[in-house]
């Protein structure tokens, strides 16, 4: 049997349960991948859940990192590739073989974005129409539609690329950190692109955040990308459109108050994307919408 080539990261916090099933989807692939656990300071029995099953690597964080904890395990991955999965997801047979031929074939490619199957009867994720349809198009070459975001749940990148961009960014902690993760990559002249035979799947967990809470979480978080990556014109005019909507929608001035926490750190981190990128960011947002 071709030893695997890609490690499994997976990020978690308190979702001992959905975890065992998602370890247990993994295990059972073959070739079977390695898979470092992350385990973002659980108070549940998430270590010696995972300490069950051979051969999976766990490492417990003093705090919680978010998104970044999967820093870590791309750090210890020891495979030219990573695919990542959450808690709930995992990836279909011969998914992971497949992703790592098109890598092979393709040395520009940074990330292969699957599709993604909800829950047991595997409808597709919103976003996958979004990555399908994408406006970038299929430029010459490219295994399919090239993308500037994916879900974090099922994507496979070339640990190379990854750690040349730094992985994903504290400023963010948790929510929309594929975008700037994406700009990166693409700034860095990594291509990202959709793959429709490669697939996950997600069973979402019951245990998340309230949509309020989620809410509020990616608005920041938008505005902190903005501010990070994005023309000074487009800074002040998104930070004006969210100001307006604070008379309607008060909720909105939580994700004003979270922005200014971390405004000094997302400008110390201000890098302004290339031209090409940002004429890329137009198009889509001018076909789906900012």
């Amino acid at each position: 049997m071709t030893a695997a080539r890609t490690t499994v990261v997976i990020a978690t916090r308190n979702r001992a349960t959905e975890l065992t099933r998602t370890l247990t989807e993994l295990t059972a692939l073959r070739p079977p991948p390695p898979i470092v656990v992350v385990d973002n300071a659980s108070s549940d029995d998430t270590v010696d859940r995972v300490s069950g099953f051979p051969g999976v690597r766990v490492v417990r964080l003093p705090r919680n990192l978010g998104a970044t904890a999967r820093n870590v395990g791309v750090a210890l991955a020891r495979t030219p590739y990573v695919a990542f999965s959450d808690d709930d997801s995992w990836w279909a047979e011969d998914a992971l073989p497949e992703a790592e031929r098109i890598l092979d074939a393709h040395s520009d490619v940074g990330l292969v974005a699957a599709k993604t199957l909800v829950g047991e009867e595997e409808r597709e994720d919103p976003v996958v129409q979004l990555m399908a349809g994408s406006p970038l198009g299929t430029p010459d070459g490219l295994p399919g539609p090239a993308v500037l975001g994916f879900l974090a749940c099922s994507a496979v990148v070339r640990r190379e690329a990854y750690l040349q961009v730094a992985g994903f960014s504290p400023v963010l902690h948790f929510g929309a950190e594929e975008r700037l993760f994406s700009y990166d990559l693409a700034a860095h002249g990594w291509r990202l692109c959709y793959v429709d035979r490669v697939r996950a799947h997600h069973h979402p967990s019951s245990a998340r955040p309230s949509r309020g809470r989620r809410e509020r979480t990616e608005l920041r978080n938008r505005l902190l990308i903005t501010v990070m990556r994005r023309p000074v014109r487009r800074c002040v005019a998104d930070g004006l459109r969210v100001l307006s909507r604070v008379p309607r929608e008060p909720r909105v001035l939580g994700a004003l108050a979270g922005t200014l926490r971390r405004l000094p750190s997302a400008l110390a981190g201000r890098r302004p994307l290339p031209a090409r990128v940002e004429r890329q960011i137009r198009v889509l947002e001018h076909v789906q919408g900012g």
